[in-house]
């Protein structure tokens, strides 16, 4: 057993982000469409702890989806 293998990291997978005001989010129901900021052809992207790491797209193969990581994002140096 790796010394590793109980840390944990928060992982976000962000596809696009936008802006609803709170009285629009009570009237949605099931179905509601909410538009983002971003297109069809517009990179994942991969945050860990709350930092950008690597850019991909989401892939779909029947009920299964999964990240495909295009980009890995360099660190600043500091």
């Amino acid at each position: 057993m790796s010394v590793l293998d109980n840390i944990s990291v928060e992982m976000s997978i962000v596809l696009g982000s936008t802006q609803v005001p709170i009285r629009q989010i009570l009237k949605m129901g099931r179905g509601a469409m909410i538009p983002l900021d971003c297109g069809h052809e517009d990179p994942t992207l991969v945050y860990v702890n709350g930092e950008l790491v690597a850019k991909g797209r989401v892939l779909v193969d029947g009920d299964q989806m999964s990240l495909e990581i295009s980009e890995v994002v360099q660190r600043a140096s500091n």
